[in-house]
């Protein structure tokens, strides 16, 4: 049986990794062991981090809310009660959207939350 040559795939194979390893610096885009490797880096780093960018936006919403809470005269921890309280189901993420888009309505809001603690 005769000996086959992997030219051919393998080129292939090194041709999408160097595709994916386009924009980075030095060798990393040109050859391909250390694009292999940081292709490889690259993809772990994507996976872990799609699941942490959730919480990092969490936290990015309630600092905003915090802030503008006590613009308000008001704690983030009583207004979120005092919401919750009152029956307003809005999610954190519209609420940091109106503090910083919508200061009138957002200071309703905090009226409300003070009424009903």
């Amino acid at each position: 049986m005769p000996r086959v040559r992997g030219g051919y795939t393998t080129h292939r194979r090194h041709k999408k990794i160097l595709k994916l390893a386009r924009g980075y610096r030095g060798a990393k885009s040109k050859l391909y062991r250390p694009a292999h490797e940081q292709v490889m880096h690259s993809l772990a780093y994507a996976f872990a981090h799609r699941r942490k960018r959730k919480g990092d936006f969490r936290k990015l919403w309630i600092a905003r809310i915090n802030a503008a809470t006590r613009m308000n005269g008001m704690s983030y921890s009583r207004f979120i009660n005092g919401l919750k309280k009152a029956g307003v189901n809005l999610n954190r993420k519209i609420l940091a959207d109106m503090a910083v888009n919508d200061m009138a309505a957002f200071s309703e809001l905090v009226s409300v939350a003070k009424n009903n603690q």
